[in-house]
Order: C-alpha cells, then sequence, then structure tokens
C-alpha cells in the first residue's frame, strides 16, 4: 500500500509529521501541496474519508486564504467550487495531508497518527 504525503517544504507541522513518519519507519511518497495539490476529485475523496468539515480542508492561518477573504466567501461557497478553489491554490489546503489506503488524515496529530499507522500489536 503506498502512502502519500502531501506536504509544504516550510511548514513546520509537515516536518514534525515527516519526522514521525521516518522515525517509525513509514515509507511514504512525498508531493509538494503548492506544486502538485491534489485534484477536485481526488479531494472530494479526501474529504469524504476524513470526516471532517470541508472548512476543514483550507489553511485558515495561511495568506492565500486571508488575502481571498476565504473567510467571508466560504459562507456562500458550494462543495464543488471550494473543493475547485482548493485544488487550484495548493497553499489554500491544511496541510500536511496524508493518504494511506482509506484512511486520510488532515493536519499533524501524532496521537491520530499513531492510531491510524501502527500495529496496536507492535
Amino acid at each position: 500500500m503506498t502512502t502519500t504525503f502531501y506536504a509544504y517544504p516550510g511548514c513546520s507541522s509537515c516536518r514534525n509529521a515527516r519526522n514521525w513518519l521516518d522515525k517509525h519507519g513509514i515509507a511514504y511518497v512525498t508531493r509538494d501541496i503548492a506544486q502538485d495539490p491534489p485534484d477536485r476529485e481526488l479531494l472530494r475523496r479526501i474529504l469524504r474519508a476524513s470526516g471532517v468539515p470541508l472548512r476543514r480542508l483550507f489553511n485558515t492561518s495561511g495568506q492565500v486564504y486571508r488575502a481571498g477573504n476565504y473567510a467571508e466567501r466560504l459562507k456562500t461557497m458550494d462543495e464543488d467550487s471550494a473543493l475547485a478553489e482548493l485544488a487550484s491554490h495548493g497553499m489554500l489546503i491544511r496541510r500536511p495531508l496524508l493518504l494511506h489506503g482509506e484512511t486520510v488524515l488532515v493536519g499533524f496529530d501524532a496521537d491520530a497518527y499513531a492510531d491510524a499507522l501502527l500495529d496496536p500489536a507492535s
């Protein structure tokens, strides 16, 4: 099973997640979320699999989010439009994103990573 890790090199949460993955021997393929963001259909699958609300896929602390006035725009934006915005502006996406089979993790939380990726018998 391929694990895909969408990250941004300058992101401290991404570095922490990468360090956690390396420390635990989890193999992964890295994609630069700014240069190679997931497309709209993959983002739709990510949204469904993660179980998080659509707003949680947005990097609400980022410059692109603030400059684009997404806090207001999201109030009236439908899902397709929001996913299209995310797909066209990788820096809008909350990071890191980890795709591991049917499991999707948005952001980095060491406990969530452990629950999803480590064998409970180990």
